[in-house]
């Protein structure tokens, strides 16, 4: 049996095991590491045995019910442990990089699949941990270039079978976003050693951070606040509300029920907040008590004053960013700092610790943390177990990047930045305590000092003792409802504080300043800061609204857009109705202040666009002004604009004044959102259409202006909105569909078929664009995408019941199909939208059944300006183009499949409307059949559909889904072609190829039904030609091409299809022979083209170089002599090179014919020309290569041209200076003589052109043996060296492995005629010893019988003769050795006497040998049925015909029959030797084979002469020279070696 080569994590099948003890028949045993098939490299499974140790027996556990992530983690791990494993073993020290991330990734997907298994996981837990694996499934497919996986919204693969066109190809888009997203993470090191995270935060435009305070550890005595907070150093401000814990003196949060649960989630951060260089999360603590600690507890001490005491910051950059995980069960401790002296503010000391960290000895918090992703809806959605109602909520100090319709915000954030107060009539600076309220006319308020904080009526501040210039940089939330917001401002009062507290009882506020949140043009207040006016006077007025609301509020500064009210700093008092208060021109007072909110506007433009029922005739105005309002402005208002503009076009739905106006509004709201500034909005406009657009009767004026606009361009007129409009035409259409569905809702209180009213939306404007299609044309080539996406809001995404949406369809396909072709076609394969335009074209064909078909094909027979058949040939060469060259990533699989699919149906019924139309005599168009063939041919042979060339894995699932297509088409072009009749022979040869290159496919049906199509075109061009050669030239020229382009395999056969045509029979077996011998050599040669060894391939090339000559195929000789040509230059073999050349030109004539095509290299030539240029390459060749002489005689052929023919003389003295310089070269340069070596290739492990055969090496100048050999080894680096020289026997030759024998020989001298008996100089005879040469030479030494020291003719030499099938040097450096027949005669006969000399030696030198092989020796050499084993010789060589055909084989009958005549001496002396060592009961056989013995000699003696041998009792260990050299060759004696002609120095081991 055969034995298995198995390597770690195979899987094997068990069937049985040698001790006969059965295991579970066909049970199949898993190793632990990578699981699948054990299968040959062709994916084949085949059987053997292998020992039992190399498998661990492991029962495998099936789970039925198992989850189908983890079926596709399974499946996922058992192809990548193939490809990781050929990364190992195949590649080694290649992709290095590959190797280990697969590893890594591997291992992950193991683990992960293991805590998917546990089901002990929580639900969010969950989520996460699956989409971490499908984000590493995905992240590995793509770096292995595997096909991408398409998922859904919950992460589960998107089958195409439930999914429209357009959703796959959304999917496949978002799918390489998030992909290219990872891979650019991986390659900037974002990420080390977790996957998923930083991918994920990075494809939300929201993100939260979750923080559990666990604990506060910090020696106060007294209450504190920790205010908490995100704060980015490099801009040293605070980018989040504050979160407030409350803690007690004791070491415990005030509130005790709190413990444990001081939990915040800080939400609404966006991309861009993500991408600050750094983020801290920092904590600033205030006491609560005494002015000074120091201070003894007393009731004389003032309590409750708000004093500084430190703040604790940690960055957490990469946590919040992912590029570290985050367990929300590990502790983060943040240290404290405290505050050291009294002008030591808090927001100073941030930066201070930010920049140098020092000890906190202990103290600070500790927290626990967790990025997350999502608002805080999908946060606590996701993430229960952390974030619940109680969880409190921080949100950003601004808007999150999107905001949503219906997230209504109101919040005004103030920070009270700092102040500048003089001490007056003090002796030391105050404590300035601000306290604020939040005031309307009534005096009522409401403050908020951080989330997780109650309501308090008022905010005091912290206090810095005795510092003039305090900054506090406190930002505290005014939460006001928006119906008060025109009456509410904000009053700060000043007050100093004693540390005392009976001082502090006696202490007034000494001053005062207010502002308004709403400006007089109902705008809300600026962003930025605010230079305050100071009033002082009596407290009481100071509280009193009517005495100072009337008085501005801020200071003027140069600039300032607010003149009217603002004051400048050096007034001093107020006049008016100032209610005794003035203005202090030695205080100065500074806040900050940031309005996020959806409902008030800081664009006086935008609030009258919103209130334009207050100023109707400023209403156009408005509407003009929006296109210039700042867009973040626009989007941030965006429901609420919206809103008024679809409430302007509703109240004013009897005129059309506005219209125009509104329509332009809303194009330059959603150009607003195409912008990538802008495009997460993208989901606030569609969330605004499903869920609060209510204009009912919208839909009306949209269509009327749309259909205006798109009339003005029809007709050719300019028209400036019409490109802004197409942009916009997929939202447009939204609203008009939700605006009509909203209609039919209120008027039928029934839900209508919104997707029939999009299909009758669409197909208006649709129509509209189809009669203006030529003026719009330059802008459908850039905008196909939006009119197409609109279309597949619907029309492309649902499957429909048959009867109502028929004719909607059918209006959308007639309309619509030709448009888009149209756009495909005339769209560059560059164009980045063409994708999205061939899906959308993809998305209405699989929308049509066969009725939608045959309705659209006739709509051409009742227009004169369409043609039916100009739509087909469009149609077949547009798909031929999408198949050739493919609009979609090659990752893309299931979109290409559907693709398929889809062109596949349209294909097969495109062909029965032919099949119907245009097959009658009348009506055949070749040329519309001859793209049908093309493209049928090209969608069968593409290479998304080549199921051979995909792993198991891919190939099983794409069976699963879509079967195999080719199979399909592939009986429908046999179908058709059979339908053709007389009409095949149009298609002969052009269709050869095609349906040729269709065959070569390695699919046995797909064969067994195209194949015979050629034998049904040989008899069509033999009826019509009475031969098939245009079909056979076709066929081996077209051959040649596929097969070194990859197609075709060792089981391509040509079925004899012709044996029922007698006429035909020869003739096809002679051509389906030639076509496989041609096919034979041709996957050699593509077998060996890859291949490292130069020489293998210039074999297989000469191979089918001699094959095309032998046919007569002098374009495919030639094509193939060119490519010998380059691998000889390759190599820098220039003779062989120049030698290959000229079999080219030897196919020319001296004549001024012109050149068939085949010879033509360039341009047209004559034959002359050519042939003249060619031998100046040559020549060129050969001087490189020094053989001179052959170059000269090139040149004495062109002189004669020169001379005798073109007269050309000055052409002849170039080419005769030329010639005089290579032969002053041949007498003065040196050139060494190369070595040859004969190689022998031994073995079954070889291909056929070298299996068991040798071959004469001509080595390159200088090169040694053993350098030949390293070479030789390093091609067949598995091969065994033979080190011996002698011939193997069947062993070696019948041996599964590779064995190289390689040794010197020596080249025999063959003088040419011209210098015979000449003196001619060494140089130029020299050349011809090692040059012209086909006979080689190896001795060897060797003993014949006992060792004998005292005869000096005991050594013998064993000279072996090869010869070459031509000389060398020729069109390789290498030959294959041949014998004649006659040759192998003389060397059979040789052998024969050779073996009965020995075998006498033996048996006089040891009586003791059995005398058996004695006597089966002679007898099977006189026994009358063999008669010496020459009667076939006398028959094959001793005849007259033979003589006359072969006269130069004179010598070599004399020697055959000379060595016919020295056999019966041998025989005489084995027979009389035979007679001694006889015994009694083998007498009879023994009398028996002398009486055959004297016939034979009686027929020999007379025919060949009488031959005697020496006594050999008397001459045992030597003979005459005479007769040894007479009996062979190749062995004579030591001492007839002196002086021979080639001689090789005598050795006594064989080269090593």
């Amino acid at each position: 049996e055969k034995q298995l080569s198995l390597e770690v994590g195979d899987t094997v099948h068990i069937q049985e095991v040698c001790d006969g003890k059965n295991i579970s028949k066909h049970k199949k045993y898993e190793s632990y590491c990578c699981l699948f098939l054990f299968i040959s490299p062709t994916h084949i499974p085949f059987q053997g045995v292998f020992p039992a140790s190399f498998v661990h027996l492991k029962e495998e556990l099936v789970i039925s019910g198992e989850m189908p992530l983890v079926k596709e983690v399974t499946t996922t791990l058992r192809e990548w442990g193939s490809i990781w494993k050929q990364l190992f073993v195949v590649i080694k020290n290649k992709k290095q990089t590959n190797k280990s991330t697969v590893c890594r990734l591997m291992c992950e997907l193991m683990e992960w699949r293991s805590q998917l298994l546990s089901g002990t996981l929580p639900s969010d837990e969950f989520k996460e941990l699956k989409q971490k694996v499908t984000s590493k499934i995905d992240y590995g497919n793509k770096i292995l270039e595997l096909d991408q996986v398409v998922r859904d919204e919950d992460g589960n693969i998107l089958e195409p079978e439930r999914a429209s066109v357009i959703s796959l190809f959304r999917a496949h888009e978002e799918a390489t976003a998030k992909i290219n997203e990872r891979i650019k993470e991986e390659q900037s090191n974002v990420q080390t050693d977790h996957s998923g995270i930083s991918a994920r935060i990075q494809s939300s435009p929201t993100h939260s951070l979750y923080v559990f305070v666990r604990n506060f550890v910090c020696r106060i005595g007294e209450d504190s606040e920790l205010f908490m907070s995100l704060y980015d150093p490099i801009k040293q401000s605070i980018i989040s509300e504050n979160y407030l814990v409350r803690w007690g003196s004791k070491g415990f949060p005030k509130e005790i029920d709190m413990l444990n649960n001081l939990k915040v989630v800080f939400t609404d951060l966006g991309n861009k907040d993500l991408s600050r260089e750094k983020i801290y999360l920092i904590c600033q603590i205030v006491r609560v008590g005494r002015m000074d600690l120091k201070e003894t507890h007393n009731k004389k001490w003032t309590m409750g004053l708000r004093r500084p005491f430190g703040v604790a910051v940690m960055d957490i950059s990469d946590l919040i960013k992912g590029k570290i995980e985050c367990d929300e069960e590990k502790q983060y401790f943040i240290p404290f700092f405290p505050v050291v002296a009294e002008n030591d503010f808090l927001h100073s000391l941030l930066n201070k610790v930010t920049a140098l960290r020092g000890d906190s000895g202990g103290q600070g918090l500790w927290v626990t943390m967790k990025a997350l992703v999502g608002d805080i809806v999908q946060i606590r959605k996701e993430y229960p177990h952390l974030v619940d109602r109680s969880t409190v909520v921080a949100r950003k100090l601004g808007f999150p990047e999107i905001i949503m319709p219906g997230d209504v915000r109101n919040d005004i954030y103030l920070t009270l930045v700092g102040g500048d107060f003089d001490k007056y009539n003090k002796t030391t600076q105050k404590n300035v305590e601000v306290i604020m309220w939040v005031c309307d006319e009534e005096g009522k308020n409401s403050i908020c000092l951080g989330a997780g904080d109650k309501a308090v009526s008022e905010y005091r501040s912290v206090i810095y003792y005795q510092v003039k210039q305090p900054r506090w940089v406190e930002t505290i939330k005014v939460a006001v409802p928006l119906e008060e917001m025109h009456r509410i401002h904000l009053r700060f009062m000043f007050r100093h504080r004693s540390s005392q507290e009976s001082k502090d009882k006696s202490e007034k506020n000494f001053a005062m300043a207010f502002v308004r949140l709403m400006k007089e043009d109902g705008t809300v207040l600026q962003d930025g800061q605010h230079d305050l006016v100071v009033f002082k006077g009596d407290s009481k007025r100071m509280e009193d609204v009517n005495c100072y609301l009337s008085l501005p509020s801020t200071r003027h500064h140069h600039g300032d857009p607010h003149k009217t009210s603002g004051l400048s700093r050096s007034s001093s008092n107020v006049s008016g109705s100032g209610g005794g208060l003035s203005v202090s021109s030695r205080d100065s007072f500074t806040i900050s202040t940031l309005v996020c909110s959806t409902k008030l506007t800081q664009n006086v433009g935008l609030l009258g666009l919103l209130k334009w029922r207050t100023r109707p005739e400023l209403l156009k105005e408005n509407l003009e002004k929006l296109k210039i309002i700042d867009g973040e402005e626009v989007v941030k208002f965006l429901q609420d604009t919206l809103d008024a503009l679809f409430n302007i076009m509703m109240e004013h739905s009897q005129t059309d004044d506005y219209d125009i106006l509104v329509f332009d509004a809303l194009i330059y709201i959603i150009g607003l959102i195409a912008d990538r500034k802008f495009q997460h909005f993208n989901t606030v406009l569609e969330a605004y259409i499903k869920q609060h657009f209510s204009a009912t009767l919208a839909y009306k004026k949209l269509m009327a202006v749309l259909k205006r606009y798109l009339d003005v361009s029809s007709r050719g007129e300019q028209c400036e909105p019409i490109l802004r409009t197409l942009k916009a035409l997929e939202y447009i259409f939204k609203f008009i569909v939700r605006s009509r569905m909203l209609y039919s809702q209120m008027a039928a209180q029934t839900k209508p078929n919104e997707s029939l009213f999009c299909i009758h939306v669409c197909f208006c404007v649709c129509f509209h664009l189809r009669k203006s299609y030529n003026l719009l044309f330059p802008y459908l080539i850039f905008l196909s995408i939006p009119l197409c996406h609109s279309l597949s809001f619907s029309l492309l995404c649902i499957h429909y019941s048959q009867g109502e949406t028929f004719q909607h369809i059918q209006d959308i396909v007639v309309s619509l199909l030709s448009i888009i072709n149209r756009t495909v076609i005339t769209m560059g394969r560059e164009h980045a939208l063409i994708s999205r335009v061939v899906a959308c074209m993809t998305a209405i064909l699989s929308q049509m059944d066969d009725r939608h078909y045959a309705t659209y094909i006739e709509t051409f027979s009742g227009s004169p300006e369409l043609v039916v058949s100009d739509f087909l040939m469009e149609s077949f060469l547009l798909f031929k183009d999408l198949i050739g060259k493919h609009v979609y990533p090659s990752d893309w699989m299931a979109m290409i499949m559907v693709q398929n699919r889809v062109f596949l149906r349209a294909i097969n019924t495109y062909a029965d409307t032919m099949n119907q139309k245009f097959l009658n005599n009348d009506d055949f168009e070749v040329q519309l059949w001859n793209n049908y063939f093309h493209l049928a041919v090209a969608f069968i042979t593409q290479e998304s559909l080549q199921l051979q060339h995909f792993s198991p894995t891919k190939r099983n699932k794409i069976l699963a889904k879509y079967g195999d297509m080719r199979r399909l088409i592939g009986f429908a072009i046999r179908d058709i072609w059979y339908k053709l009749g007389s009409h095949k022979i149009c298609f002969i040869p052009g269709m050869v190829g095609p349906i040729l290159e269709m065959t070569l496919i390695p699919e046995e049906e797909l064969r067994r039904a195209t194949i015979p199509i050629f034998f049904d075109m040989i008899t069509c061009e033999n009826a019509h030609s009475g031969n098939f050669h245009k079909f056979e030239n076709e066929i081996i020229l077209k051959l040649d091409h596929e097969v070194e382009g990859g197609g075709g395999d060792e089981r391509y056969i040509l079925l004899d299809c012709a044996a029922e045509k007698p006429t035909l029979k020869t003739h096809v077996q002679h051509f389906v022979a030639l076509v496989k011998g041609l096919l034979i050599r041709l996957l050699d040669y593509r077998t060996v083209m890859s291949d490292d060894s130069r020489n293998n391939r210039m074999s297989c090339t000469v191979n089918l170089l001699n094959f095309y000559k032998d046919i007569n195929r002098e374009g495919m000789y030639i094509r193939y002599l060119y490519k010998l040509r380059d691998l000889h230059l390759e190599g820098e073999n220039y003779t062989e090179a120049a030698y290959t050349l000229l079999l080219h030109s030897r196919l020319l004539k001296w004549s001024d014919e012109m050149c068939s095509p085949q010879f033509e290299s360039r341009g047209s030539q004559t034959q002359r020309q050519l042939k003249e240029t060619l031998y100046d390459t040559i020549i060129d060749y050969f001087d490189k290569g020094k053989m001179w002489e052959e170059a000269i005689t090139l040149c004495k052929e062109l002189a004669d041209q020169y001379e005798n023919e073109i007269f050309d003389y000055e052409l002849l003295s170039k080419r005769l200076e030329k010639q005089a310089r290579f032969y002053e070269n041949i007498m003065k340069i040196l050139r060494p003589k190369p070595d040859y070596f004969a190689v022998g290739y031994y073995g079954q492990g070889y291909p056929p052109f070298l299996r068991n055969k040798v071959f004469i090496h001509r080595g390159k100048e200088y090169e040694r043996r053993e350098d030949f050999q390293n070479q030789l080894m390093s091609q067949f680096p598995s091969a065994v060296r033979l080190n011996t020289t002698t011939i193997p026997g069947d062993d070696i030759r019948n041996s599964p492995l590779q064995y190289i024998q390689c040794f010197t020989v020596q080249p025999v001298l063959e003088i040419p005629l011209r210098l015979k008996n000449k003196p001619v100089p060494d140089q130029i005879i020299n050349f011809y010893k090692s040059n012209y040469v086909q006979r080689f030479h190896y001795s060897r030494p060797v003993r014949k019988g006992p060792v004998d020291p005292n005869n000096e003719f005991s050594m013998w030499i064993e000279r072996t003769t090869f010869t070459t099938v031509y000389k060398l040097p020729g069109i390789l450096r290498w030959f294959e050795t041949t014998l004649s027949p006659l040759e192998n005669a003389i060397e059979t006969m040789e052998s024969t006497n050779e073996k009965i000399l020995t075998m006498i030696n033996q048996y006089q030198a040891d009586w003791s040998l059995p005398i058996n092989p004695l006597s089966m020796l002679l007898n099977g050499i006189v026994d009358p049925a063999v008669m010496g084993g020459f009667a076939k010789y006398e028959k094959a060589f001793f005849t007259e015909e033979y003589n006359q055909q072969h006269p130069e084989d004179k010598d070599k009958l004399l020697r055959l029959k000379d060595l016919i005549a020295w056999q019966i001496p041998l025989l005489g002396g084995g027979i009389s030797l035979h007679g001694k060592r006889v015994t009694d009961d083998l007498r009879p056989f023994h009398e028996r084979m002398e009486e055959c013995f004297k016939q034979l000699k009686k027929k020999v003696e007379k025919e060949y002469g009488v031959r005697e041998l020496p006594d050999m009792d008397e001459r045992k260990s030597t003979r005459p020279r005479s007769m040894l050299r007479s009996i062979r060759q190749s062995i004579i004696s030591i001492s007839s070696l002196q002086g021979s002609e080639c001689g090789t120095p005598t050795k006594l081991y064989a080269d090593r």
